[in-house]
C-alpha cells in the first residue's frame, strides 16, 4: 500500500482535528479488553485504519472523516456493537470499506440503523426506536457538510463551516490542513504568525500566501485549540 494519497495522521493529530479523545479512538480503531481474569473480553475494533496495513500507528483521511461518524452516534447513545453492525450492513450494501461516508449512506444510513436497531432485541435501544429519537437524528444533513465528493467517495474535507479557505485533501501534504491558496500547512502559517509578533502581513509575504489565507489558518488553529 503507498502512503502517498490516503492521508496520514497521528491518532494526536486525529484526536486533535475531530475533538475525539485520544483514548477513545484508540479504543474504536485498535480494540479493546474489558473485565479481567475468567471474565476477560477482546473487543474487535470498529474497522482496521488503513495505515495499519503497513504497520504504522495511526489514521488515513477516510479513517479520519470516519470516526467524525462513529463520534456522532455515540453521543445519540448507540453502542459499538449497534454501530459494528450497521457499518457492515452498510459496507455490504454499498460496497465500501468507509460506507458512514459515501453518498449512498447519506439517503439510506437511516434506513439502515432501524434495521439494525429493530433487529437487535435490545429493549433500551427498541424504545428509542418507538420513539424515533434515535432514528430521525442519526443522520444530520451537518454530518456531510464540507465533505467534497469524487464520485460516490469523500475526496476533501473543508472544516470551517461554510468556508473553503482551508481544505483536508489526502492527495497535498500527506492530508493535513493547508490553505487552499497557496497549499501551505495551517499550523506551518500560525506557528510563523507567532514567530513574526502576530504580523499577518509578514507571514503573507514569507509564504506567498494572501492575507485572507493566513487569517483563516490563524483561526483555524485557534479553533483547534480551543
Amino acid at each position: 500500500m503507498r502512503l502517498s494519497g490516503i492521508g496520514l495522521y497521528t491518532f494526536q493529530e486525529a484526536s486533535r482535528l475531530t475533538g475525539i479523545p485520544n483514548a477513545e479512538l484508540r479504543r474504536w480503531l485498535l480494540g479493546y479488553r474489558s473485565g479481567g481474569g475468567d471474565d476477560a473480553r477482546e473487543h474487535e475494533p470498529l474497522w482496521t485504519p488503513e495505515p495499519k496495513h503497513v504497520g504504522i500507528d495511526g489514521l488515513s483521511f477516510h479513517d479520519l472523516l470516519e470516526v467524525r461518524f462513529v463520534k456522532h452516534f455515540r453521543r445519540l447513545g448507540l453502542s459499538l456493537q449497534t454501530i459494528r453492525v450497521a457499518a457492515k450492513s452498510a459496507h455490504e450494501l454499498f460496497q465500501s470499506p468507509y460506507p458512514f461516508t459515501c453518498l449512498g449512506f447519506k439517503s439510506d444510513g437511516k434506513a439502515i440503523f432501524a434495521d439494525v436497531i429493530a433487529d437487535s432485541g435490545d429493549p433500551e435501544l427498541l424504545d428509542l426506536k418507538r420513539r424515533q429519537y434515535v432514528i430521525n437524528n442519526v443522520i444530520r444533513p451537518s454530518l456531510f457538510e464540507g465533505i467534497e465528493f469524487s464520485g460516490e467517495t469523500a475526496a476533501r474535507w473543508y472544516p470551517l463551516e461554510r468556508n473553503k479557505a482551508v481544505v483536508l485533501d489526502p492527495n497535498f501534504a500527506f492530508g493535513k490542513p493547508i490553505v487552499t491558496s497557496g497549499g501551505v500547512r495551517t499550523d506551518i502559517l500560525y506557528d510563523a504568525w507567532l514567530a513574526e509578533d502576530r504580523n499577518k502581513n509578514q507571514v503573507a509575504s514569507l509564504y506567498e500566501v494572501s492575507l485572507r489565507s493566513v487569517s483563516a489558518a490563524i483561526r483555524f488553529e485557534q479553533r483547534l485549540a480551543a
